[in-house]
């Protein structure tokens, strides 16, 4: 009895030990792949100085991303020197990003919330914070998807639905309307209202929770989810295969507003920090409005 125990200690053991060394080995080659990633950021990084260029990082919300990429080929086109490297996601991931002290000369935001954290963290650059356009909330579906469903009110009707989490913009504005059309009940924090306590409020309709909006789009197109709220610039280059059920309203969300501004960064050189101003005041200035425009932004904004 004594053998079948110490034998059964012993292979305990060595599975063990196995196992351990089959995770520290899994470690080892995590650690060697993010080594290799950030040797090879390095050496991108060197070959731009020493091409003569001005590195600045512009963090934009994930709608931004087609017509942002469009406005920073434009810029560089004119401006040779200057590279600009566009991180998109959702406003409350970049936010948490920039709060972590990532590399961020630029902010273009979804909505005022996380901007507004920002400057009362003193990580804005003074006077350079600016409303640039106005978007709007939209309730999409595939256009064969032959769905119930028409707009906000009748999301019940849905199959299932995508839907981002309350922190990032298009999450929180569907939330709001849905409160305004009395679907939601009033909350101090509309960014707390969990994705279940929405699914109860729709009669428990399926929702798929997704951290960005242009996950939320994906998840349409894809037809894993019948229908999803987004953008109204997000159905930019997809008019064939989605469908636009509704339009929100802006007396149900407000308006949409998109505001930059430059960001502390106290490892910028300063060129770095001047090109960077220079960015955002191209942003801002009147030669971008109708490349807004062409992705279906309202440049109308006071």
């Amino acid at each position: 009895m004594k053998k079948f125990l110490a034998g059964s200690l012993a292979l305990l053991l060595s599975v063990a030990l196995t196992a351990c060394g089959g995770a520290k080995k899994e470690e080892s080659v995590a650690e060697t792949e993010s080594s290799e990633a950030e040797m090879e950021s390095a050496k991108e990084s060197e070959k731009d100085a020493a091409d003569g260029q001005t590195e600045v990082q512009v963090f934009v919300a994930a709608s931004l991303k087609n017509v942002m990429e469009d406005l920073g080929a434009q810029y560089e086109k004119e401006n040779p020197s200057v590279k600009l490297v566009f991180q998109a996601d959702s406003s409350g991931k970049l936010l948490t990003q920039i709060q972590e002290g990532y590399a961020c000369d630029i902010f273009f935001s979804a909505a005022q919330k996380q901007m507004d954290t920002l400057e009362e963290e003193g990580k804005l650059v003074e006077g350079t914070r600016k409303n640039v356009v106005n978007n709007q909330l939209c309730v999409i579906t595939r256009k064969d998807s032959g769905t119930k469903v028409t707009g906000l009110e009748t999301l019940k009707d849905a199959k299932s639905i995508a839907l981002a989490d309350g922190t990032v913009p298009v999450g929180r504005y569907t939330r709001k309307a849905l409160v305004s059309l009395g679907i939601l009940p009033e909350a101090e924090d509309l960014s707390k209202i969990s994705t279940k306590e929405v699914s109860e409020a729709l009669g428990g309709v399926e929702i798929s929770e997704q951290s960005n909006v242009s996950k939320v789009l994906a998840a349409v197109v894809e037809g894993s989810s019948e229908v999803g709220t987004t953008y109204y610039s997000d159905t930019y280059g997809k008019e064939a295969d989605i469908k636009i059920l509704e339009k929100v309203p802006y007396d149900l969300t407000g308006n949409v507003i998109y505001p930059i501004s430059q960001v502390v960064n106290d490892e910028a050189s300063e060129a770095e920090v001047t090109e960077a101003k220079k960015f955002v005041e191209f942003v801002c200035s009147d030669a971008t409005k109708e490349t807004f425009q062409k992705y279906y932004f309202d440049t109308k904004v006071e």
